[in-house]
């Protein structure tokens, strides 16, 4: 058993001394120029440069800064140091030419093919396949043919005629054209389907129920005048109220939005005028227009005449910047602003033919709310029964103040059978949402466009003048004395000055005159080939201020700013006949 003495003596353990962290501050060291921020009496003369206190995140940077970099020579400074006669072509750098982006009022551009040899052409006109023939009140017998080889304006998109041309490349060729007939006449492409026309566009019928057809020209402001005859409708009406009718015919004006499948005045997009009792129509509501007792029949021409303010006025009021007290309804033409036309289109096919597509614009939960009025207002607005004005919330709800549509009946006024007409250009007009669609653009397409609706047999004859069978008194004596004191050379010796029109002398303000609706489509052509040749210099500049040469359709430099993503090959449209 072992004792205390054999035990060995315990050692205490060595402990080393505590190392303190680097992280705890030490003292800093006073530096030769150190200064408080504050003086005070023992640091009287304070120098603010070297009392600057730099944060942490600021000795960093700096710390990390580059050292600065050597100023290089200008080319020109290189070129003077080079001596004369010293090549400078290695030193001058290549000119860049910057690309223009486009702005938000130019149009779409798509990547296309190379147009094919068959674009160039002139475009054509629909084929015509014999239907029937009507015999008129007068004697006369009038060929209805069925319209084919055409497409139609559905399905939210509108069409117009396109032909490619070498003189606008950076257009990718293509322009827009028209077919014959050439003038004003009812819309082969912009009526429904079903209806038999002549080949003038002239005549319309149909054997279905209510089918419409629009012209070939949109009323934009100013004041207009055209003709329908019924030449197919109602007969006479009994004493006892029943019709004898062959059909019954409808006319009047609508804008884009208005459905071709039914009759003018339908919903808030058309005024019209139907042949029973002459009763006016708007929003499908019938009201009495024409006095008693007298009716719409075979062989009465109906005179219709609208009224629209100027565009710039229109504008001022779709922009919520109209104030009666201020703006006048009756500008000079001289002073008005020019519309901002962007046409978003693309160039298809659809069999012979070739067409600018374009999305058109559709109607408005706050018009087809018109039609069935809300107790809370429309759109849920909290406005119960605020009628539309030239100042509404709404922009589709605002009217066009100093417009109007007259309604004649061989020559013989019948009445205004509307006022204050709803404004047209956006953003009271929309188009329909789907992509590639773009708010507040006016297409130049916009307005109200004389319409006609047919139904079960019903026919009518379209005038848009200038030769006029009953024309309105003031369209006469603005067409009988050049009123606006223009000088008149009979010979070499005598100057004749146009005395101005009754009731006017030479010192008053001019009134707007009554103008043919045919003169409109003179109109709408300059507009086209203005509209066209501003697309092509706008485009230019996208492309450097160059020319792209794109017809093999493999450069590299089509790769241009502002072409939007798209099909390489024009598409081939199919629709239903």
């Amino acid at each position: 058993m072992a004792t205390d003495v054999d035990l060995p003596k315990r050692q205490i353990t060595p402990v080393p001394p505590p190392i303190l962290p680097i992280s705890i501050p030490q003292k800093r060291p006073l530096d030769d120029d150190h200064a408080p921020s504050v003086s005070s009496p023992l640091n009287p003369n304070l120098d603010l440069k070297s009392t600057k206190i730099q944060s942490h995140d600021e000795l960093a940077v700096m710390t990390r800064e580059k050292p600065a970099r050597s100023k290089k020579d200008s080319v020109k400074k290189r070129e003077s140091k080079a001596g004369p006669g010293a090549d400078s072509s290695r030193a001058t750098p290549d000119p860049k030419l910057k690309e223009a982006v486009p702005t938000e009022s130019s149009p779409l551009r798509y990547k296309l093919a190379p147009p094919k040899p068959s674009d160039f052409e002139p475009a054509r006109a629909p084929v015509f396949t014999p239907h029937h023939e009507v015999i008129t009140p007068n004697g006369s017998t009038i060929k209805f043919h069925q319209t084919s080889e055409h497409v139609y304006n559905k399905k939210n998109f509108h069409y117009t005629h396109c032909i490619a041309d070498p003189d606008f490349p950076s257009s990718f060729y293509y322009r827009q054209t028209e077919p014959a007939p050439y003038g004003a006449h009812i819309s082969f492409e912009d009526a429904a389907t079903n209806m038999y026309m002549d080949q003038e566009g002239c005549h319309v019928t149909t054997d279905k129920g209510f089918r419409s057809a629009r012209a070939n020209v949109a009323l934009r402001q100013g004041r207009w005048y055209w003709e329908c005859r019924v030449t197919q409708g109602t007969v006479k009406v009994n004493s006892d109220g029943n019709v004898e009718s062959n059909g019954h015919v409808r006319m009047g004006f609508a804008r884009r939005e208005a459905p071709l499948d039914a009759p003018v005045g339908f919903n808030a997009y058309s005024y019209g005028i139907r042949d029973v009792q002459g009763q006016k129509m708007h929003l499908s509501r019938p009201a009495d227009f024409f006095p008693a007792g007298e009716q719409i029949k075979e062989g009465d021409v109906i005179g219709l005449e609208i009224q629209l303010p100027s565009e710039q006025l229109h504008r001022k009021i779709v922009q919520g910047q109209y104030n009666p007290a201020v703006d006048s309804t009756n500008e000079e033409e001289a002073t008005a602003e020019a519309a901002n036309i962007v046409r978003d289109r693309i160039p298809i096919r659809f069999k012979n033919h070739i067409y600018f597509e374009k999305i058109d614009y559709h109607t408005t939960k706050e018009l087809d709310d018109l039609m069935n009025p809300s107790p809370v207002g429309p759109s849920g607005t909290g406005r119960p029964g605020e009628q539309p004005h030239p100042n509404h919330p709404t922009p589709s709800l605002r009217t066009l103040p100093n417009s109007h549509i007259k309604i004649y009946k061989n020559g013989v006024l019948m009445g205004t059978a509307f006022k204050d007409l709803l404004a047209f250009l956006p953003p009271a007009s929309k188009p329909q949402v789907q992509v590639g669609a773009r708010e507040g653009m006016d297409d130049g397409m916009l307005g109200y466009y004389p319409m006609v609706s047919v139904y079960r047999g019903g026919a009518a004859e379209i005038n848009f003048g200038p030769n006029f069978w009953y024309p309105p008194p003031d369209f006469a004596a603005a067409s009988d004395a050049d009123s606006d004191g223009d000088v008149e050379m009979i010979d070499a010796g005598t100057v004749r000055v146009a005395a101005p029109p009754q009731g006017e002398s030479t010192g008053s303000k001019k009134q707007e005159k009554i103008r043919a609706a045919a003169e409109r489509y003179d109109e709408h052509i300059v507009e086209d080939v203005l509209a066209d040749v501003i697309d092509e210099v706008d485009f230019w500049i996208q492309d450097g201020a160059r020319i792209v040469d794109r017809t093999g359709g493999r450069d590299e430099k089509a790769e241009t700013v502002g072409i939007a993503p798209g099909r390489e090959e024009i598409k081939e449209l199919v629709q239903d006949d």
